[in-house]
């Protein structure tokens, strides 16, 4: 088994029940949620949209491998009515988006998954709900704590915790 940390995000829709569904569907197919962050809402980033979202990180402990966890969390993402345009370029609103951030301590870089996600340290939106569930976790490639890699971040989006 290892932890898997996941960042949900949203702004359109029930966020809300979305991200209910979503950790019921993750629960099922994917392993068992040991930990899941306040919710936070945050500008859009990279795009603009007049929809916040909602954002929340959950730890996974899996027996999936890397690759099997990302393709049932796109096949979750879908089912959650995300609709991928791959005409489009750049960021656009999603139902739902699950994001691998780490997976225990790999650092995995294949055709379609890099880990730790490799935006991590440029977006507040992801880093502040990492630092409220595991301040301490060590960044494998930086060698940094979360912590330190939000004191270091300079993303000027808002992002507050709204529970």
């Amino acid at each position: 088994m290892e932890s898997c940390y996941v960042l949900f995000g949203s702004n359109m829709g029930d966020k809300e029940n979305i991200f209910a569904e979503a950790c019921l569907l993750i629960n099922n197919r994917c392993g068992a949620i040991t930990a899941v962050s306040s919710s936070y809402e945050s500008e859009p980033w990279g795009f603009e949209a007049s929809e916040w979202f909602l954002n929340r990180l959950i730890v996974v402990d899996t027996d999936l491998n890397p690759e099997a966890m990302l393709r049932e969390l796109l096949a979750i993402e879908a089912e959650l009515g995300r609709v991928r345009h791959p005409e489009t370029e750049g960021y656009t609103s999603r139902t739902a988006d699950l994001d691998i951030l780490y997976y225990g301590q790999r650092v995995i870089v294949t055709p379609t998954l890099t880990v730790p996600h490799p935006r991590l340290h440029l977006r507040r939106f992801a880093l502040m709900p990492l630092c409220e569930v595991a301040p301490e976790l060590m960044h494998p490639v930086f060698q940094v704590t979360q912590r330190e890699l939000l004191h270091r971040c300079t993303d000027p989006s808002i992002v507050r915790v709204t529970q």
